[in-house]
């Protein structure tokens, strides 16, 4: 048995599954974002206990680092670490925007077609990338401020797809756009937990101990601004 736990607890939706390999054995989700330290804890052990599987049977951890939610990525960062740690087993980090771009990758099988993930991170700036079919990076991630210009060169020669907490911010920069552009979605339990394997076979593995998230901007706090 290949046992692969994945945590993701970056965007509003957190989710919690247990794989075999690149299938889906289990999985729990929880859509209150500040309960999610609480559900974290509680959804591992009862998925490992409904299965009767022992932590030790697990053979590595995955966990989206972000960008995202700061708190979030933290929570599932560092419960990754310290599950890692205790039964000696390897961290595999990724990228949220990965995730949420293959999410959609696999549900909309558009080949023709560009996908934009964007997360809120206030104001009119969102965190971003642009992806082909295959993954391959368009525009790499980054930290992005909106304007109704934003992707005009990218818009004009292919179509595009925006999805995530940040498009309705664009969507309403861009009214002129194609509501077909927009689309409602959320990251697939089943897509974290392929992508993860895919990592474990591949040995893509992080160094536990000094494994840094994917913020992509400084901290935000009153006290930093004044």
């Amino acid at each position: 048995m290949n046992f692969l736990l994945n945590i993701h607890t970056s965007t509003e939706t957190a989710i919690v599954n247990l794989c075999d390999g690149p299938d889906l054995i289990a999985t729990k989700e929880n859509s209150n974002s500040k309960q999610h330290a609480s559900f974290l804890h509680t959804a591992v052990h009862q998925i490992l206990q409904e299965l009767d599987i022992q932590p030790k049977d697990l053979k590595a951890i995955g966990v989206t680092g972000g960008p995202g939610s700061y708190t979030g990525i933290r929570v599932g960062l560092a419960s990754a670490k310290g599950l890692c740690f205790a039964l000696n087993i390897p961290l595999i980090l990724l990228n949220t925007l990965e995730v949420m771009a293959l999410s959609n990758i696999e549900n909309l099988s558009d080949k023709n077609a560009l996908y934009c993930p964007m997360i809120d991170a206030r104001r009119m700036e969102v965190f971003t990338a642009v992806f082909d079919d295959q993954l391959n990076e368009v525009i790499p991630p980054s930290a992005m401020v909106l304007t109704e210009n934003t992707f005009q060169d990218i818009i004009e020669n292919k179509d595009i797809y925006f999805f995530g907490s940040g498009s309705q911010k664009f969507k309403n920069l861009v009214p002129h756009f194609p509501v077909s552009n927009f689309i409602e979605s959320r990251i697939s339990s089943k897509i974290l937990g392929e992508f993860s394997w895919h990592k474990y076979q591949k040995n893509e593995f992080v160094n536990t101990f000094s494994a840094i998230p994917f913020y992509m901007k400084d901290f935000y706090s009153i006290e930093k601004n004044r």
